[in-house]
């Protein structure tokens, strides 16, 4: 602990004696605890620790914060913390934190349920005196909330302090998205849980049976952390894909990201949410992967682009869809990468698709690129001003771009506005010889078309 600032410490080693003071009367006590419903909780609450995610802890402190007196009901998480899995050092200090922060939140609950819920019951041989019986399930629902509330606040508020004092963080950046509203989700979640594994503990079912309710949740917690573990992947397989690029066209850099920005925001426009504005975001980052099959030579070549030169460029698309084609989660995305240069009136490529063929993403990444690569400034063109960008779409809505897409940029830039960055390394001083883009750089869609061939 000695590595700790003086702070932390402090903080540390209050937390640990206000927990201890918590416990003492249940250690006072002794047989008037009820150590056979502490033993089997705290034995629940240790495996609950030990899994890949806690979501199971709260519901079973919640459980013992409804059926234990307040000073053992902080005992329930103190076993489980000293044991649970710690992956940053000092790990017995953090253990021994966890232990504290815990024991007091439920101990801090039990208190609140016990001044909230009905009457007590008489109570079974060794369960102790609870607040709660099976009757009583609807009228305790909101005290249960209560209590699940103050220990989700308790334990966050701690949080923030060990923050502020062992990462000398302001105290408002310390507890931003730890206090209201953040507790209140999970109050809603694993307050009624605690509350039915209680009123299942005191029915003629038993302990046994009152656990099994903590199963489904359990399977649901493996299905979510692998959902998570997926999504983390996919997160880094586009990451990966993204940086190679950059790598690779120097004058785009960071242009994917931003692409991937305003398609979601012409995509809200047109209301789509969830998975599938994700993979909306996913076809605007990776519209341009299919430049990694292009030699590099030509994607930085600074002089005029000879027709033969210009078709390899223009097979960027097909190498795309061809490098994602086996990526099963970008579904709709792959249509986008394939076809995002084509255009309303066929002149575009690679298939010369018209109107209602191009499908949906493409359309709406097309005008997404075109647009960012209007409104930033590279090394061969300053950056336009969004208005004017907007104009020149308009302008060639109905021949390049779906004017419901163009339409929808409009109305999405309006309410949030837009950022663009320089792109290049090269200054913003910095512009063709002749103040016009090379031919190089050129929309590859065709003369006369907006933007570059991002």
């Amino acid at each position: 602990m000695g590595a700790l600032p003086a702070a932390a410490r402090a903080c540390v080693l209050g937390a640990v004696l206000a927990a201890a003071l918590c416990a003492a009367p249940a250690l006072q006590a002794g047989h008037g605890v009820p150590w056979g419903a502490v033993a089997l909780l705290a034995t629940v609450c240790a495996v609950c620790e030990r899994l890949p995610r806690r979501t199971l802890t709260l519901p079973v402190l919640l459980a013992g914060a409804f059926l234990l007196p307040p000073a053992a009901a902080g005992l329930v998480a103190v076993p489980g913390a000293l044991v649970g899995r710690v992956e940053q050092r000092p790990a017995w200090v953090r253990r021994l934190w966890h232990a504290a922060q815990l024991s007091l939140a439920a101990c801090a609950a039990s208190h609140v349920f016990a001044l909230a819920a009905p009457a007590p019951a008489p109570a079974a041989p060794d369960t102790g005196s609870s607040p709660l019986a099976p009757a009583d399930f609807p009228s305790a629902l909101l005290p249960a909330l209560a209590a699940a509330l103050v220990l989700s606040l308790v334990a966050a508020a701690l949080d923030g302090a060990v923050r502020v004092a062992a990462e000398r963080r302001r105290p408002r950046a310390a507890w931003s998205g730890l206090l209201l509203p953040g507790p209140l989700l999970p109050a809603l979640v694993h307050g009624p849980i605690g509350l039915l594994t209680a009123a299942l503990w005191h029915s003629a079912y038993g302990p046994a049976t009152a656990l099994l309710v903590l199963l489904p949740m359990s399977v649901s917690s493996w299905f979510l952390d692998r959902c998570e573990r997926e999504r983390a992947a996919h997160q880094a397989t586009i990451r990966a894909l993204v940086q190679a690029v950059d790598l690779k066209d120097q004058y785009t850099r960071g242009h994917s990201e931003r692409v991937g920005r305003a398609s979601v925001l012409i995509g809200r426009e047109l209301g789509m949410a969830g998975e599938r504005l994700e993979a909306l975001r996913f076809a605007g980052i990776l519209h341009d992967v299919g430049k990694l099959g292009v030699p590099t030579r030509l994607l930085r070549k600074d002089g005029p682009l000879t027709p033969q030169e210009r078709r390899v460029i223009e097979l960027h698309p097909e190498y795309g869809h061809e490098m994602v084609r086996g990526i099963g989660f970008l579904d709709e995305a792959r249509a986008a990468i394939l076809h995002h240069h084509e255009c309303l009136d066929g002149s575009g490529y690679p298939y010369g698709l018209t109107g209602p063929q191009i499908p949906l993403f493409a359309r709406i990444v097309a005008v997404a690129d075109a647009f960012d690569a209007m409104t930033s400034t590279r090394s061969y063109s300053r950056a336009r001003p969004v208005p004017a960008a907007l104009a020149e779409l308009h302008r060639c809505a109905g021949s390049q771009f779906d004017p419901r897409m163009v339409a929808a940029l409009a109305a999405a830039l309006d309410r949030h506005g837009w950022h663009s960055t320089v792109t290049s390394e090269a200054t913003e001083s910095a512009t063709p010889p002749s103040g016009n883009v090379p031919s190089s750089r050129r929309p590859v869609t065709g003369a006369g078309h907006p933007g570059g061939e991002g």
